[in-house]
């Protein structure tokens, strides 16, 4: 079962998101501060850690770059009443994932815990099945219907990205940075030719669709 600590001082909410996220299926462990959440993570392991910023002892600021000194993959989201920038600035460059502001709707909650779960198998297992498709990232195996297809590094590593994050749109300029690095050579032509052998390649698999997003860049939309 996956093991939630929600790290709240306002006890009301925090029985609150307890209750809900119980229904879902998760198990849940509470604390009320940062220095009782790093205790209970002293004894226990878990697959993600939702926090506030404003606390007593030690607050969501100090709590993350505590975890981040040992632990970079933990997904952790805030949910916090501080929805100024430089408060979502100084938590993102911490290490957080996502960031949620009160009032904040469970629903909303739920799915940014379900994305970020998914993305941390992901990081963990370094395997994707999407429908008829799967990728093993340590091997740099893909295949379709139990059959390898053959994809370049690159081909391969643009396509994990994609299917990692799927709905998100990655522009073609963060996707140079990312994947060309310092290739002077490489346009955003450059993408748009990798993108159509990636279609090309991939044209049989069942479970996914990469799309345009006309001025911007690419995303996966997984059928």
């Amino acid at each position: 079962m996956i093991k939630i600590l929600v790290v709240e001082d306002d006890r009301d909410l925090s029985r609150f998101v307890s209750v809900c996220l119980r229904r879902q299926g998760y198990e849940i462990v509470t604390a009320f501060d940062g220095i009782e959440a790093l205790e209970q993570m002293e004894t226990a392991k878990f697959d993600m850690i939702l926090t506030d910023i404003m606390m007593p002892r030690m607050d969501g600021f100090e709590l993350a770059e505590s975890i981040r000194l040992t632990d970079k993959q933990t997904p952790i989201i805030f949910m916090t009443a501080k929805d100024d920038k430089p408060s979502q600035m100084l938590g993102y460059n911490i290490g957080i994932d996502d960031y949620v502001v009160k009032p904040f709707d469970m629903d909303v909650l739920q799915m940014k815990i379900a994305a970020l779960l998914r993305r941390a198998k992901i990081e963990t297992e370094k395997e994707l099945r999407v429908g008829n498709f799967t990728m093993n990232a340590e091997e740099h195996f893909a295949a379709v219907n139990g059959n390898e297809i053959s994809l370049t590094v690159r081909e391969f590593d643009l396509l994990f990205k994609l299917l990692s994050y799927p709905k998100k749109t990655f522009t073609r300029s963060a996707l140079m940075e990312e994947f060309w690095d310092y290739d002077s050579s490489a346009t955003s032509r450059t993408v748009d030719v990798y993108m159509a052998k990636i279609r090309e390649k991939t044209a049989d698999c069942d479970g996914f669709e990469i799309l345009t997003v006309h001025g911007l860049g690419y995303k996966a939309v997984l059928k």
